[in-house]
């Protein structure tokens, strides 16, 4: 019994962890490395994450400065940071690239905070699958005698109170990011 806790644990573990993850990407207003470094760059005909290839630092709040190791790939770069859904214009001037974070408008603090939800959902979904599979398993030992009905009640009681436990950890992280987008 205490394997399937500690597997059904972790597994929700992992769910809140992507979720912070994601919070982690999703712009504020100030600049952060986990903004830009795993966006993909074209280089030489291989998909690299941007921190693979260039050295990603920020000198003040408003301001990301990427220099990549390869003179050759700076327009690559480049590219790759247009492309990406982040809004962002790269200002490449030989040595460094330097991104400006304009300040957020309502409209898109908004469009964040349903960003944000929406994630907030796929991992309650996550840590929900996680309690489902972790209920099968208490069946089938259950089936294969290796535990008792009672066993399997009080097995997927403690799951729920994981369950409730992991999803009001996401909601908690839902509220902080939320409350940070919001700020101005």
């Amino acid at each position: 019994m205490d394997d399937v806790f500690k597997d059904c644990k972790q597994r929700m573990q992992k769910a809140l962890d992507t979720l912070k993850k994601d919070f982690s990407k999703l712009r504020t207003g100030r600049a952060s490395t986990t903004l830009v470094e795993d966006i993909v760059v074209d280089y030489y005909n291989t998909p690299t994450p941007l921190n693979q290839l260039a050295s990603i630092s920020i000198p003040d709040s408003r301001t990301i400065t990427i220099q990549p190791w390869d003179r050759n790939s700076f327009s690559d770069v480049e590219k790759a940071i247009m492309k990406s859904d982040l809004g962002l214009n790269p200002i490449n001037d030989g040595k460094v690239i330097r991104i400006s974070i304009p300040p957020l408008t309502e409209e898109r603090r908004k469009d964040l905070v349903k960003v944000a939800k929406k994630n907030t959902e796929d991992a309650k979904i996550a840590i929900r699958n996680v309690r489902r599979d972790e209920n099968e398993t208490l069946k089938k030992r259950k089936n294969e005698k290796s535990i008792t009905e009672d066993d399997q009640h009080k097995g997927q009681e403690k799951i729920q109170e994981l369950t409730d436990s992991f999803t009001a950890k996401a909601d908690e992280l839902l509220a902080d990011k939320e409350k940070e987008i919001m700020e101005i």
